[in-house]
């Protein structure tokens, strides 16, 4: 008896918490390179969002792009524009439509598309025949992508 107490608190509550919808790759909108909405509908978390910048395994920013508040990077990369002061450079909406597919702005970028899932060219077909098939997962989680946004947002000048 204990247990329906509970179960009928749990019930209501998921019903009147709204549910969050995260926007799959293929339903991003993008405007000139922007992505106005959040893909999550969670606020992104600065600290994360610098885990995700400087993981090998996951966006590894810290690869191409220079952060002078991130001093403790080993050899960081210097093939892409340093990211001091993208907050002041760009809006929210132009970090978000960077971080998640850049030749969504920059059409020449070689940066990867981090928030994409389809549109590869697979080249491992003519060289090994072991290409995978079907869709690629992206590279970040919508919430990773926000995390970043987050994160880029405390770089100012």
């Amino acid at each position: 008896m204990t247990r329906q107490p509970c179960l009928a608190a749990a019930v209501a509550l998921s019903l009147a918490a709204p549910a969050l919808a995260e926007t799959a790759p293929k339903e991003v909108h993008f405007d000139a390179g922007k992505v106005a909405d959040s893909l999550t509908g969670v606020p992104g978390d600065p600290a994360n969002g610098v885990k995700v910048m400087t993981t090998n395994a996951l966006g590894n920013c810290v690869a191409c792009h220079t952060i002078a508040a991130l001093p403790e990077v080993q050899f960081p990369g210097t093939i892409a524009p340093a990211l001091d002061g993208a907050a002041d450079r760009w809006t929210e909406a132009e970090l978000r439509g960077i971080v998640s597919n850049a030749k969504m702005t920059f059409e020449g970028s070689f940066m990867p598309a981090f928030y994409k899932t389809e549109g590869y060219i697979r080249p491992g077909d003519g060289f090994t025949g072991k290409a995978p098939e079907g869709e690629l997962p992206p590279i970040l989680t919508a919430q990773q992508v926000e995390d970043v946004v987050a994160y880029l947002l405390t770089l100012k000048e």
